[in-house]
């Protein structure tokens, strides 16, 4: 056990041991409960890397002393699947722990269906993925759904509290830990991530106390080696969108390229692209959306490693685009507008009237029909009273919004300060 990495070391056996994610395993708490009961749901633990998910499914595991088995949704296929359902079903109740349960495709999540259904299995699958885009939904239906919460500052401090003063090695080291902000701060609030830079800190350091310093120094030196392992998931994601935000084609496509090489998922990284061609770059260039919707679909079908070349593409494509966030910014102005003013009514005139009564109240009347009229286009109110004449889209400085502008002028002059 020496030889494993400090975070398996400090892995908790039990829920008592289990730093953060209280709402969840805290004494009252729906899992707590039901572990103590000795029997649990099917649950997805979707979560953000290094937060407690595989800690969690271990600790039932143990908790529950049931047959437990575990794949990893990587290299797992359908057959691996058959084979643990097939073991289960010669037990009493077995728990199957997938690791990753997004990368499963759709037939692989279908084979664990049945047993799920039937009991044979209690499904327990781990995701940073958000379930209800990466899980199917008869299996989703099956399954509740707990949210890990990223770890905070004091959790994390006290997990390399932990290690320094109960690790079978580090305790008799006697290191002290003066400074923690470099150490937090690079490992990005991932428990694992941290407590194996906490080691290589300490193969590497001079002295017995840690310093911010010392860590940067020491993490600056093996940085190459650590980001191999794709474990700065969140930071190398930013880097990524800020250099396409930035208009810099060079930088994103070093960036998708140390996501790639790190294994990041390519469906992830396609999706936040897409998400990028609308809250960045918006009507300043519709195609953006176009090609990256295209390019999400084409990854899902081709697959790596020539999936590189579509991602790729869309990247240089997105970077080297116009930029707008008007649309971006519309949305949050209009729901901002709707939580201080709550559930204004809509104007009589645009209200649907299917009913004799509806008709009797005026609901619908005086509506302008906007084709009969010159252009398509007739001045009424659309907005509730107490906003009318409110701008949420404030087009910007690109040749297509500036074309948008025009045409919103020229139909509503100065209603909306266009």
């Amino acid at each position: 056990m020496s030889s494993a990495p400090l975070a398996e070391r400090m892995r908790p056996q039990t829920l008592h041991e289990l730093v953060g994610q209280e709402q969840l395993t805290g004494k009252g708490s729906i899992l707590n409960t039901a572990i103590e009961n000795g029997k649990i749901p099917s649950i997805i633990l979707w979560g953000p890397p290094g937060v407690g998910k595989t800690t969690i499914a271990n600790i039932i595991a143990n908790s529950l002393q049931q047959p437990f088995f575990q794949l990893s949704a990587i290299s797992a296929g359908v057959k691996d699947i058959r084979e643990v359902i097939d073991t289960a079903k010669k037990t009493t109740g077995a728990i199957l722990f997938i690791d990753e349960i997004h990368r499963f495709n759709k037939g692989q999540q279908d084979a664990l269906l049945g047993a799920v259904e039937k009991g044979i299995i209690t499904l327990i699958g781990a995701t940073t993925e958000n379930p209800s885009f990466e899980v199917n939904s008869a299996l989703l239906s099956r399954s509740q759904v707990f949210v890990l919460n990223p770890l905070n500052d004091n959790a994390l401090i006290q997990l390399m509290n932990n290690a320094l003063q109960k690790d079978e090695i580090l305790k008799e080291k006697n290191i002290a830990l003066n400074e923690t902000e470099a150490l937090i701060r690079l490992s990005g609030g991932d428990a694992r991530k941290l407590l194996n830079l906490l080691e290589i800190v300490i193969e590497n350091m001079n002295g017995y106390s840690i310093t911010d310093e010392q860590v940067m120094k020491i993490a600056q030196q093996r940085i190459a080696l650590y980001d191999k392992s794709g474990e700065q998931h969140y930071d190398i994601i930013s880097a990524f969108i800020k250099s396409m935000r930035g208009s810099d084609p060079n930088a994103a496509v070093y960036w998708l390229a140390r996501m790639i090489e790190g294994g990041e998922d390519v469906k992830f990284i396609a999706r936040r692209m897409l998400i990028f061609a609308s809250e960045d770059i918006g009507n300043a260039n519709p195609n953006a959306l176009l090609l990256a919707t295209n390019t999400f679909q084409a990854v899902n079908v081709i697959g790596n490693p020539e999936s590189r070349i579509i991602l790729s593409q869309c990247a240089v494509y997105l970077a080297s685009s116009p930029k707008s966030n008007a649309s971006y910014m519309a949305i949050n102005d209009a729901i901002a507008a709707v939580q201080l003013h709550g559930d204004l009514p809509v104007p009589l005139h645009l209200r649907n009237a299917p009913t004799r009564l509806m008709k009797q109240m005026n609901y619908g009347k005086e509506y302008k029909y906007a084709h009969s009229y010159e252009n398509n286009f007739v001045e009424q109110q659309f907005l509730p009273d107490a906003l009318d004449g409110t701008k949420f889209f404030d087009p910007q400085k690109n040749v297509r919004e500036e074309e948008l502008r025009k045409f919103l002028k020229d139909r509503w002059k100065e209603k909306y300060g266009y």
